[in-house]
């Protein structure tokens, strides 16, 4: 160990003065970048393309990779605009969607083989919009949260599998553009370029920590997936809806977030693009008497907001002249148990049955290496604490929790020690 000698006034050290004892912080190499292994493909827009590129699919072997790319931030739609496939013995190809009235032959040419995908529920809706239904699937991104690895996108999996490093700059790109450009496509393309070895490597593992039947339940479950469940009062989720003081405010944020949808899905764009959060909050809190004065507002200087303000005068009109009886209640009405933290006060007995059954549901997950919301939805945990079957039995509970929608595996760890935590505590 050095000892500093004492320092004088002149000599006490600054920032740039060098010692001994700290030592620099390592250098961490970055990791290669990925790379296409064959020359990037021609996007496939017409039906001779297609009809190559499905006799070339059907040649190859093995599963097949899949991905599809959305404007979400640019598009009202959540369709696809880009299809992705790579298989064994094919190699990979792009295909435009919107060519096309369907890519039926292309799910003919899949011929019920193995897809795999990253993060299905994301894209398996808006494969079936075009005709492409998996008869089977592996879900790399569900089977890394199966595995507990502590980052499970894309380019997280293929830096820990395969040690190699995979951008991900044009995520958030607006591919309805045509034509699409080069850099968006080797983009496109890398991503599905090693899904099948990056599956193998995660089936390995699942294999290994005993898990393999677990994700085949949960993949099979997929197969059935029909997108979330749809929002009652989609308007509620406004930013800073809290800033609409009163029910008649919240008439105004609900006319006019619904005028604004409405020319949104007409004009497949996204609604932020036609009036922001910010504006329908604006207007809402301090509505304009007339429709110069509404143009006369800050947020309608800019053309897009503007060339729609006789909507949002009309939206406005209507939530004024709206009677109490319809206007919206302060709070969300919502089916199931309330939001837990009233439960103290509302139903004490639910409060402390959840308490226990979250105790067991993080001792349980912590023994089988897993994270909570993937051994049990919450959801389902708070449902049996707000209202338990009548019997509380383990036979009683399980039937309660196949009714949610858990799994067979899921239900045999948890039913036997989450029957004992609903149970009343004896004294």
């Amino acid at each position: 160990m050095t000892v500093s000698e004492p320092t004088t006034p002149d000599e006490t050290p600054t920032d740039e003065t060098p010692t001994d004892d700290v030592a620099p912080a390592p250098v961490v190499p970055e990791a290669p970048r990925l790379e296409l292994r064959d020359p990037l493909p021609p996007v496939v827009n017409t039906p001779e393309l297609l009809q190559q590129t499905c006799e070339r699919i059907m040649a190859g072997t093995g599963p097949i990779a899949l991905d599809a790319e959305r404007a979400s931030g640019y598009r009202y739609s959540q369709r696809a605009y880009l299809v992705q496939v790579r298989r064994e013995g094919s190699g990979t190809h792009l295909i435009d969607p919107i060519a096309f009235d369907s890519l039926v032959p292309l799910d003919t040419a899949f011929d019920g083989n193995e897809w795999i995908l990253h993060a299905a529920n994301q894209d398996l809706m808006c494969l079936a919009e075009v005709g492409l239904y998996p008869e089977s699937l592996f879900d790399t991104e569900l089977a890394g949260r199966l595995l507990n690895l502590p980052r499970v996108g894309l380019a997280a999996l293929v830096e820990h599998y395969l040690g190699l490093s995979l951008a991900k700059e044009f995520s958030a790109a607006d591919w309805s553009t045509r034509p699409l450009p080069e850099p968006w496509q080797v983009y496109a393309a890398l991503d599905v370029e090693v899904l099948v070895e990056l599956r193998d490597l995660i089936d390995a593992d699942l294999q290994k920590a005993g898990k393999r039947e677990w994700a085949a339940e949960e993949f099979e479950a997929l197969l059935s997936f029909q997108g979330p469940p749809e929002r009652k009062e989609p308007w509620r989720r406004t930013s800073h809806l809290h800033k609409a003081r009163g029910r008649r405010a919240l008439a105004l944020v609900r006319e006019l977030w619904e005028a604004r949808n409405a020319i949104a899905e007409a004009r497949d764009t996204t609604p932020g693009r036609i009036l922001p959060d910010a504006s329908i909050l604006e207007i809402a809190i301090t509505p304009p008497e007339s429709i110069a004065a509404l143009k006369s507002m800050r947020i309608m200087r800019n053309r897009g907001p503007r060339r729609f303000a006789a909507e949002w005068f009309e939206a406005v009109e209507r939530g004024l002249t709206l009677p109490e009886a319809k206007l919206p209640t302060a709070s969300q009405r919502v089916d199931g148990p309330p939001p837990p933290r009233s439960w103290a006060d509302k139903n004490p007995p639910a409060a402390g049955r959840l308490a226990r059954s979250r105790e067991v549901v993080v001792g349980l997950a912590g023994q089988h290496d897993l994270p909570t919301e993937n051994l049990i939805s919450p959801q389902l945990v708070r449902n049996l604490a707000w209202e338990p079957p009548a019997e509380i039995t383990a036979g009683a509970v399980s039937a309660a929790l196949t009714a949610d929608g858990a799994r067979a595996w899921q239900i045999g760890l948890i039913v036997e020690p989450i029957t004992m935590a609903l149970q009343e505590p004896t004294s």
